[in-house]
């Protein structure tokens, strides 16, 4: 697991030094530079594979193909055997080795052999082209855009910021598709002139040439005719090989235990494929609504893992808000980054790399969201009364800021039923809603954010009115809240501990055979995880699978009318605002004034403010 950044234009060996700098915490064990005329590729490695041989930028025989890398190749053994039957000579063992050659063999086609998770940087000398690749669920993260002639591409966009040739500014489409969604959906990017090669995808570009993207993978949207008696052993094989491709790792190794069906999953077929107690590694949490630590306990204690468990107190948590820029370079407003950065750095100590269980909601149907759906669904279009109801729901005092009352999921259920279908699932799991922005943007600002502000994913469906709203709420689910808030977060949070995670339920086979499975054996009537829940039914202890849907999450709500007030009141105050000239001071205090107050539970529009804030301090001001 590493970091990497460059540029094909403009730029020298003290720039390129810079840009790898300061994404070292993505790979403190080395660095490596190619510079050719006009070209320069820079990297940081994370030692996991191949410690002694590994070393980057990696070339072909005759040097005329540089790559450099982030992630892991799972399958890169296959493809090695493939390659020297082909006629490739190797000479090391590493998993970076096989993009060089797979290209030379494949050109562009390499990155669909691929399984795992991957941005690659490749310079192909004999053409003078650059190829940017981005593995097929977006797991790491590529930055890139073109100033004045000149490609710059980086792991973060910090790395960018240090070529002279980018600019630190604002863009505002991008802002206002923040405020609605709490992070900056792909392909934008906050700063402008910068983009987010999409999942799936490669950029290929020549100097003087405009950049040319292709998609190599795209999340199938066909329904496969399968019965629960032939998906189970299906799934249960292609568990099997996922969890133990990523097991393979030439440093310790550990799982992200939550308690959970998905990372108990995990754990179950890791250690099933181990001779000895695999490590696990669980936090917990001070407030008992939001913590998970005694079902981890269990899980652990069921499998026979060798488990360890930190509990978080709140001042561990504060301590780090005022950083939180400093590890996402752009706003991003779910507090669940806070924890995962804290789990990542507990669990550090011990192991270099980690297993997740990211990926298990949006494929099986696991969020409180899609119950939602079906309520909905069964209700009749009337906005109006939704509306009405939602004022009175607005005005009902929130008797607690615990986790996910019954009261705050009704309210935004109702809240949500106002808008028509297709944003649905965006105004209850968002923060502010399009109507909304006009109230909270100044005069300047909303002129500068005219424009389409929601960046759906499932407009690549257009034309496919006949599709099935399951398979569309997968499909938007994996490309906008799984790619740019879920991953996003695990990748900076693990990556600034130094520390690989790898999500064997996103192997891309898994992808594909559970996003193409009737409706059914995912959500079946209010059951969510359903063929995942009927595999593990026998193998995780009593009540695991039937657990109500945690999250990690942390008490914001009560912490903002607390300890972290007056950092919320330095944030928002109508000085520092007025200065800003970006939102409203009147409409930024009544939030505050309801929050305080108790009279609403504006928790998240208030901490999407408040990201943003200390973003804006950190990298404009």
């Amino acid at each position: 697991m590493c970091g990497i950044a460059g540029y094909v234009g403009q730029g020298d060996q003290p720039i390129l030094k810079r840009m790898t700098d300061v994404i070292a915490h993505r790979g403190p064990d080395d660095d490596g530079f190619f510079i050719s005329e006009g070209v320069g590729l820079g990297f940081r490695r994370l030692s996991i594979i191949d410690l002694a041989g590994g070393h980057q930028p990696m070339f072909n025989e005759d040097k005329s193909v540089a790559v450099t890398f982030n992630g892991e190749i799972y399958n890169y053994r296959e493809l090695k055997t493939e390659l020297q039957r082909a006629g490739h000579h190797f000479a090391t063992q590493s998993d970076t080795e096989v993009i060089v050659h797979g290209y030379e063999q494949w050109g562009s086609e390499v990155f669909a052999k691929m399984n795992g998770m991957f941005a690659v940087a490749l310079w192909d000398g004999k053409s003078q082209r650059i190829v940017l690749a981005r593995d097929r669920l977006g797991k790491k993260p590529l930055y890139w855009g073109l100033w004045q002639g000149t490609m710059v591409y980086g792991s973060e966009p910090k790395a960018l910021l240090q070529h002279p040739l980018v600019p630190r500014e604002l863009d505002w489409l991008s802002l206002a598709q923040y405020l609605l969604r709490e992070y900056v959906p792909t392909p934008r990017a906050i700063f402008a002139g910068m983009r987010k090669l999409p999942e799936g995808s490669y950029l290929e570009y020549q100097s003087g040439r405009e950049p040319q993207v292709a998609r190599y993978w795209d999340v199938p949207l066909h329904t496969e005719r399968i019965t629960l008696a032939e998906a189970l052993p299906r799934l249960d094989t292609l568990l099997a090989d996922a969890v133990k491709r990523r097991l393979v790792s030439d440093v310790p190794l550990g799982i992200f235990l939550s308690g959970g069906i998905d990372s108990s999953t995990i754990a179950y077929y890791a250690q099933a494929a181990s001779s000895r107690p695999v490590k696990t590694f669980s936090i917990g949490f001070t407030e008992a609504t939001f913590d998970e630590s005694s079902f981890a306990r269990r899980v652990a204690q069921h499998l026979g893992t060798e488990h360890y468990e930190q509990v978080l107190r709140p001042a561990q948590a504060l301590e780090l808000v005022p950083k939180l820029a400093d590890l996402t370079d752009e706003p991003f407003a779910d507090p669940s980054l806070i924890p995962t950065y804290l789990l990542s750095q507990f669990a550090r100590r011990q192991v270099t790399v980690v297993l997740g269980g990211d990926g298990g909601d949006e494929l099986f149907l696991g969020y409180p969201t899609f119950q939602a759906e079906r309520i909905a669904h069964a209700l009749p279009p009337m906005p109006l009364l939704w509306r009405r109801l939602n004022e009175l729901a607005e005005r009902m005092r929130p008797r607690s800021y615990d986790y996910l009352t019954w009261r705050y999921k009704a309210q935004r259920f109702i809240a949500g039923l106002q808008y028509p279908h297709d944003q649905w699932h965006q105004a209850w799991i968002g923060s502010f809603r399009n109507d909304q922005l006009s109230k909270l943007l100044t005069d300047d600002a909303r002129e500068q954010c005219r424009g389409d502000a929601i960046a759906d994913p499932t407009g690549q469906l257009t034309g496919r009115a006949a599709l099935e709203h399951w398979t569309r709420l997968t499909y938007w689910y994996l490309k906008g809240y799984l790619q740019d808030d879920i991953l996003a977060k695990v990748d900076r949070a693990s990556m600034y501990s130094s520390l690989e995670v790898r999500a064997p339920l996103l192997d891309y086979r898994i992808v594909e055979f559970v996003a193409s499975l009737p409706p059914s054996l995912r959500l079946r009537r209010f059951t969510t995880k359903y063929l995942l829940k009927r595999l593990m039914a026998d193998r995780l202890p009593a009540g695991i699978g039937a657990r109500r849907k945690q999250g990690f999450a942390v008490p914001i709500g009560s912490w903002l009318r607390t300890d972290l007030k007056p950092l919320a009141q330095e944030l928002l105050s109508a000085d520092a605002l007025k200065r800003q000239n970006i939102f409203q001071p009147a409409a930024v205090a009544r939030l505050m004034s309801d929050h305080q107050s108790g009279r609403a539970n504006r928790y998240k529009e208030l901490w999407t403010l408040m990201c943003f804030q200390l973003w804006h301090r950190r990298w404009l001001k």
